[in-house]
């Protein structure tokens, strides 16, 4: 079970805010001498105010923006917010708020033999505020040697949950200002986060490193301020160096209203002062104020925003070309020649006036200027054009690319294209957000369209490690050349960039994923069993294929439902193969960082971050149990007693003999239990703990044909009419389930965002 330790944010508990019943009207902030202006080292700026009457209360009973000022031990003030919360800085143009927020701490007992930490700590509902934690500004930050945690969200109609994994083998891995994965992990957040809470996955602790990193910890922080130093895994100096708190950005709005709704009532408009603007939040809905171009001060209160002196501004930086030309005018200024002299005074030089064969002179020399610009212009551009196929050349060969091409030569009838940066920008229109498939953390997948007319699947990835660079021209070619009728066809790829793009076969009807669980979802029919043994066969026998065909094999590395693909004809198709590699002959000393998705990952993988074809065996054994049960990898609306992931809750089941309790109605009364049976020996079979106990992807290949098989003996369903009705087998739509809906849960840095509460990527660079 997961051990709930619930974040009381630093952001969040802003709902200890008082809003009084009886709170005075809104005054504006100055309006009143009595207010004070400051705390400590703090100012406090209207909307924001200490004492009644000193800050904007909205009249509707949720947070209002009032603040206390208290004496520390230390002698000197601070600003609080309710009654715990510390306010450190608020930013009146950025509409936002810095407080500190508590990060939870997780360490080993040597005593208790056993993880403990703060837990069932809530966090307070902010789902009817006008606050929200900042997206652009706040990260989810995980520190440690061997921690899983999750930073989840409930608000209105939406649940969002990401995970963030740190590991390490030993302290020599670490390194100062890294946080990608080693000994430290931090991944994004989406906008309007209102409410959250921070659980430890407690199967993973610190038993087998408290020697040198016995604590893990999470926070939801300022991603500005955390800069990851050694000390904080090996010495617990995180908790120590920050007190055990450290800042968070909170975006505020004084408007739940859009601009266009909040100026129809002058009465309760807040942007009160002259040459102020509304701004529409992006971050939750609502509008804040800002002070025109030109003008700077607070658009809370009347005349709160002043000309800026452009011309006095900054002392540093003239704004005239010419000196002593300034005249600073409303909201901007003007650069005037003196009297008798004439020319530009913004960007040029002032003269005295000269005769008319003066000025005929000057014209002459400037439009001999202008030759000269336009030559150098034209010059620069040729250089920068060179200096640009330059670039692209040395993309190119950093990648493998000469290689490659000596390759593609010498192997007669390759079908494999080295594609140019132009060519696909023109197949998917600038790879333009209308041809965009999915999203993840290693890139985008775009459609897009050929020369020839053939559709495509276009992946502009984010970034590869050095290895892979060195590596890709060579692994290019070989998979270039699988060609299995299972296994999605890569058509050829693009090394003239920084980071290579691949072109691969386009798949129109979807995934597995959405084929088993989409329809369960819309309440449709399910898939029948006769179909679900054939698209499994047909994915093991691509599986087998890839570890077998090359010398050394392929390991796919992120086998899944959603990575197998279902085309027109409703054939089974593995893809995406960005944490596939090519393993060495000895795969025992084949170790990489933990890649793939959480509740497909083999657990001896990532124990030992040792991949290994079995890496793969285990992957497939978990689709299996989706085929089976129609229930999903990461079941996180299970009970406080139960377990999230399939695989756990299936052993179970087969352990008590429960196994009929798991499996889908509709396949219990379509086939005889004895061949369910079977496939769930062989799917236990796939989960072994221990990898050398499992079987290979070719004997899985085998059982599923020998069941299948079985299954189409004349007192099931007959074989030579299986074919003909495929298509009636599998029910619904086919359009129900599109390319379009892949998805991309690949990551560089040990984190995925999960929009559908089907599964959780796990990711981490190799």
């Amino acid at each position: 079970m997961l051990v709930a330790t619930l974040i009381i944010a630093g952001v969040l508990v802003v709902s200890a805010w008082p809003a009084a019943a009886t709170a005075p009207p809104p005054t504006p902030y100055g309006g009143n001498a009595s207010c004070q202006r400051r705390c400590g080292d703090l100012e406090v700026p209207y909307p924001f105010g200490i004492g009644r009457g000193c800050y904007h209360y909205t009249g509707e009973g949720d947070i209002t923006f009032e603040l206390t000022c208290r004496r520390t031990a230390g002698g000197g003030y601070q600003a609080f917010s309710g009654e715990s919360i510390e306010v450190i800085d608020i930013n009146v143009r950025l509409g936002q708020a810095r407080v500190r927020n508590d990060i939870q701490a997780w360490c080993y007992n040597r005593t208790s033999r056993s993880m403990v930490g703060d837990t069932s700590r809530l966090g307070p509902d902010l789902s009817d505020s006008q606050f929200r934690v900042s997206d652009e500004g706040s990260r989810f930050v995980v520190v440690g040697c061997n921690s899983l945690a999750y930073v989840g969200s409930v608000n209105t109609g939406t649940v969002y949950m990401t995970g963030c994994m740190a590991t390490c083998p030993d302290a020599g891995t670490l390194v100062n200002g890294s946080c990608a994965g080693m000994g430290c992990c931090q991944t994004a957040i989406p906008r309007g986060i209102n409410t959250y809470s921070v659980e430890f996955d407690d199967r993973f602790n610190t038993s087998a490193v408290m020697g040198f990193s016995p604590c893990t910890y999470a926070v939801l922080m300022e991603a500005a301020a955390f800069d990851f130093r050694i000390t904080y895994v090996t010495t617990g100096d995180f908790m120590a160096s920050t007190g055990g708190k450290v800042p968070v950005l909170l975006d505020w709005v004084v408007g739940r209203e859009t601009c266009r709704e909040a100026t129809r009532n002058a009465t309760a408009y807040m942007c009160v002062s002259d040459d102020s603007k509304c701004v529409d939040s992006r971050n939750g809905g609502g509008y804040l104020c800002n002070c025109s171009a030109g003008y700077q001060g607070n658009p809370y209160i009347p005349a709160g925003c002043q000309d800026i002196n452009e011309c006095e501004e900054d002392p540093n930086k003239y704004p005239c070309s010419v000196p002593g030309t300034c005249t600073n005018t409303p909201g901007s200024f003007i650069c005037s020649c003196p009297d008798k002299t004439t020319g530009n005074a913004y960007n040029g030089t002032c003269e005295a006036n000269k005769s008319q064969l003066g000025v005929r002179i000057a014209v002459g020399v400037s439009a001999g200027l202008v030759v000269l610009v336009v030559t150098m212009s034209c010059a620069y551009m040729i250089r920068q054009k060179r200096s640009l196929a330059a670039v692209k050349q040395r993309y190119f060969k950093q990648h493998g690319g000469l290689l490659l091409f000596e390759e593609m030569k010498s192997k007669q009838g390759l079908s494999f294209t080295l594609f140019t940066e132009e060519e696909l920008e023109e197949a998917t229109g600038g790879f333009h957000e209308r041809n965009v498939l999915g999203k993840g953390g290693s890139g985008t997948v775009y459609k897009g369209s050929l020369r020839d007319g053939r559709a495509v699947a276009i992946k502009k990835c984010k970034l590869v490690s050095e290895r892979q660079e060195k590596e890709f021209g060579k692994e290019m070619l070989i998979l270039s050349q699988v060609n299995h009728r299972n296994v999605v066809r890569l058509h050829g790829c693009c090394l003239e960039v920084e980071v290579p793009i691949l072109v691969y076969e386009f798949v129109p009807n979807g995934t597995l994923y959405h084929l088993i669980h989409g329809h369960r979802s819309h309440g449709g029919e399910r898939v029948s069993f006769a179909t679900r043994l054939k698209i499994a066969h047909e994915a093991a026998e691509a599986l087998a294929y890839l570890h077998s065909w090359a010398s050394p094999p392929i390991i796919h590395g992120d086998v899944k439902s959603p990575n197998i693909l279902i085309d027109e004809s409703y054939a089974a198709k593995v893809s995406d193969f960005g944490a596939s590699t090519l393993a060495p002959t000895d795969e025992a000393q084949f170790v990489t960082f933990v890649q793939g998705t959480y509740g497909y990952l083999d657990p001896e993988y990532m124990q030992t971050s040792k991949l290994t074809s079995k890496s793969d065996v285990y992957s497939f054994g978990v689709v299996l149990l989706e085929l089976l049960t129609c229930r999903k990898a990461m079941d996180l609306q299970a009970l406080d007693d139960e377990e999230i992931n399939l695989s756990a809750q299936f052993l179970r089941a087969m352990g008590e003999n429960r196994l009929d309790e798991i499996l889908d109605e509709q396949i219990k009364g379509e086939q005889s239990m004895e061949l369910i049976e079977q496939v769930a020996e062989l799917a236990k079979q796939c989960l072994e703990m221990a990898s050398e106990k499992r079987p290979s992807m070719r004997e899985v290949a085998e059982e599923l044909d020998r069941v299948r098989k079985l299954s189409q003996h004349p007192w099931g369903s007959q074989e030579e009419t299986c074919d003909d009705e495929l298509k009636a087998l599998l029910v619904g739509s086919p359009g129900t389930g599109t390319s379009s809906e892949i998805e991309l849960s690949i990551s560089t840095n040990a984190y995925v965002s999960m929009t559908d509460s089907a599964y959780l990527g796990i990711r981490s660079p190799r």
